[in-house]
């Protein structure tokens, strides 16, 4: 793994690259259960994209195994009423997994809400409209007076923290990254959530992962009382 990728003892992070070869395959596919495969046999008219969602979802389960001390082909991988995943097995342990290019890491910790986002951070056309559609007013006054030159990794680091935020939360996009808002002057803190998500600054710490290149990333997390 190489240096730890966040200061949280408490939080495992692994990281790596997508790149298996033919000879993995097999193996991967095997250790996937019937619903992994019958989702990644929906992308059989596009082989690579195929191919890196078997190799995604067996390395997380290969990762979660190192975890559990369970065989990967035996974890019984649930998803909650908004589609979050989780363990049925092991209720206690949280964990997430994000992807972007050839990159994944999948976050792991116990007695938490969890979540982490990872973005390459290219340039895009549209990022004011996104500023406009997704970040609150403290945000966006924030990104439009930086120097342009500042202003796609500004975004992307806004971005992956709210993204971490609402995958912790198991809701989603569907919960509005207009409505949780990072405070632009200590951005490990958020400023404001939705109602129901308990207190933004003293219950939820943000932590950015440093990839030490061209990809954002944050993992956003909640200790839940044991």
């Amino acid at each position: 793994m190489g240096k730890p990728l966040v200061d949280n003892p408490e939080i495992n992070l692994w990281q790596g690259d997508i790149a298996a070869t033919e000879a993995d395959y097999p193996y991967y596919w095997r250790i996937l259960d019937q619903s992994e495969q019958q989702h990644a046999s929906a992308f059989k008219k596009n082989d690579a994209m195929h191919k890196r969602y078997v190799e995604i979802h067996a390395r997380l389960r290969i990762f979660l195994s190192n975890a559990t001390n369970a065989a990967p082909e035996q974890l019984r991988i649930h998803k909650a009423e908004y589609g979050k995943p989780y363990l049925a097995d092991y209720p206690d342990l949280a964990f997430n997994l994000s992807h972007t290019a050839n990159k994944m890491v999948v976050a792991i910790a116990y007695h938490c809400e969890l979540g982490v986002d990872i973005e390459q951070c290219k340039p895009r056309k549209n990022l004011a409209a996104l500023v406009d559609k997704c970040f609150a007013e403290e945000e966006k006054n924030y990104w439009q007076q930086l120097p342009e030159a500042q202003q796609t990794l500004a975004f992307y680091h806004f971005w992956t923290r709210k993204e971490a935020f609402i995958k912790a939360t198991g809701r989603g996009i569907a919960l509005g990254l207009k409505q949780c808002v990072i405070n632009p002057e200590n951005p490990n803190e958020l400023l404001r959530i939705p109602d129901g998500y308990g207190e933004a600054t003293s219950e939820w710490l943000i932590q950015d992962i440093d990839f030490g290149e061209s990809i954002c990333g944050a993992v956003v997390s909640k200790t839940k009382n044991k």
